[in-house]
């Protein structure tokens, strides 16, 4: 679903780049998550996905095709959920239909409407962001996310402002919906137990700049529950996890 060949780039402020001829791959419907110290370039991979930053030189392809000139082809989630607030929450899902146009009024609103009921939102189409609560705008936003109609999505540490509880609840919740959709998901986030709680594999930046991505494969199957947590080779996981990420902060 989504291949990077030999990828550089550089920022315009430095000197060196900071994606310097990386190389990896997701397949179609795995949910795959990007774990590494901060400021080491994960978010960098996602504006490059997205065509929001112009890489250096190299090759991205998503769906066999390379990217360049080309939209609608990935969903996009930052950490802040970004909703409108002068928009119903509604409207605000209605805007990647907008942007992609061809699509009648009625047709999105009965969209956004299906979706909202989807995430669990039915009955919220006409409230302001101000009005959800921390968790439901994340639902909200994720639910725009979904009516990119992309089939693949890049959540980069969308639970991360979140309070502890309201948080891990949203990570279950993320996961019955891939579950049912089967999307692809590449997630960024700082959180280790996030990380083997939600994927099939955990890619780790081993270094800035970054010229590859370390893959560990989670040794659980879905569906999965928070107990899964406790079992043996998860522990051993969180553990190898950490202890890397900690060399790679001293180093």
């Amino acid at each position: 679903m989504l291949e990077f060949q030999n990828v550089v780039f550089q920022y315009d402020s430095e000197d060196f780049n900071i994606i310097d001829g990386l190389s990896f791959h997701i397949e179609k419907g795995e949910f795959v998550s990007v774990i590494g110290p901060s400021g080491c370039g994960k978010s960098t991979i996602f504006r490059l996905t997205n065509q929001l930053l112009p890489k250096k030189s190299g090759e991205i392809l998503v769906g066999g095709e390379k990217i360049d000139g080309r939209r609608g082809y990935c969903g996009y989630m930052p950490q802040r959920d970004l909703l409108f607030p002068w928009r119903s929450v509604r409207d605000n899902l209605c805007l990647p239909m907008e942007i992609r146009g061809g699509i009648s009024r009625a047709e999105m609103v009965r969209r956004a409407d299906e979706t909202l009921a989807h995430v669990g939102l039915t009955g919220w189409g006409d409230k302001r962001p101000d009005e959800l609560s921390g968790g439901m705008r994340q639902r909200a936003a994720f639910a725009r996310t979904l009516l990119t109609g992309s089939e693949l999505l890049l959540l980069d540490e969308p639970f991360s402002a979140l309070d502890f509880l309201t948080r891990i609840n949203m990570q279950e919740w993320l996961l019955d919906q891939w579950e049912s959709d089967h999307k692809t998901v590449l997630f960024i986030t700082h959180d280790v137990e996030e990380a083997i709680f939600l994927s099939s594999r955990v890619l780790v930046v081993e270094e800035t700049p970054i010229r590859r991505l370390v893959s560990f494969d989670v040794p659980v199957s879905y569906p999965r529950t928070r107990a899964c947590l406790t079992e043996p080779g998860m522990l051993a996981l969180r553990e190898q996890l950490i202890d890397l990420l900690r060399r790679e902060v001293s180093a």
